[in-house]
């Protein structure tokens, strides 16, 4: 698979087989991820991968446990129009795929929810680093976070990122062993093969036309 391959057959997989991931595979793709850009060299990520029954504990707690108001905040994009189509774009998609209707408010609070087990996938992996970065390393750890996706898809894997993993940072820090004040948890992402038959795997995505977010200047 080469790059381009790489970027244009990701996606935010909700659906994953029961299949496992095997170590060596992991390993090999985040050791390789280490070579991610970062302002000043700096690597701001640090980040743990979980399966089996460290996961299963983890999740029990994740699904009976009220969230908390995330450390940071993802949604206010979403105060302005052109993005809030945007938003509205992939949730009619997603939901649509599940054939849940727009009303039915119990029924995506269900869907939503699945967040909560990373929709079932095999190995989850939970990315945090100390509060001192700031947004240059945040960008930073986004790159190589992008970086870790792309090398699963060299490897026939899939994932998903979970920012709703920020409404449970504290239970996570718990679990991973963390020092509250030191470490902002960041995100999740769910690793694993994706269900090629599923809906939820196969709605149609959209993206903004190169020209109406990117200039170029100095060609003839």
């Amino acid at each position: 698979m080469n790059v381009t391959e790489a970027v244009t057959s990701r996606r935010s997989v909700r659906q994953f087989l029961d299949k496992p991931v095997e170590l060596k595979t992991l390993r090999s793709v985040l050791d390789k991820a280490r070579w991610a850009a970062s302002g000043c060299n700096y690597q701001p990520w640090e980040a743990a991968v979980m399966t089996g029954a460290p996961l299963a504990e983890l999740q029990a707690k994740l699904t009976t446990t009220p969230p908390n108001k995330a450390e940071y905040d993802w949604t206010a994009p979403g105060e302005e129009d052109m993005y809030k189509q945007r938003l509205n774009g992939v949730s009619k998609g997603m939901f649509g795929a599940m054939g849940i209707a727009r009303d039915d408010g119990e029924g995506r609070m269900k869907a939503m929810m699945r967040n909560a087990t990373s929709f079932d996938a095999p190995a989850v992996l939970f990315v945090y680093f100390p509060r001192l970065m700031k947004e240059p390393q945040w960008s930073d750890t986004g790159m190589w976070l992008q970086t870790v996706a792309l090398l699963l898809r060299e490897e026939g894997l899939d994932s998903c990122f979970q920012e709703y993993m920020a409404l449970y940072a504290s239970l996570i820090r718990d679990a991973l062993g963390l020092d509250h004040e030191r470490y902002m948890l960041f995100c999740g992402m769910a690793i694993g093969y994706r269900d090629p038959d599923a809906p939820l795997n196969t709605f149609e995505r959209e993206r903004v036309p190169l020209d109406d977010h990117v200039s170029f200047h100095g060609w003839e």
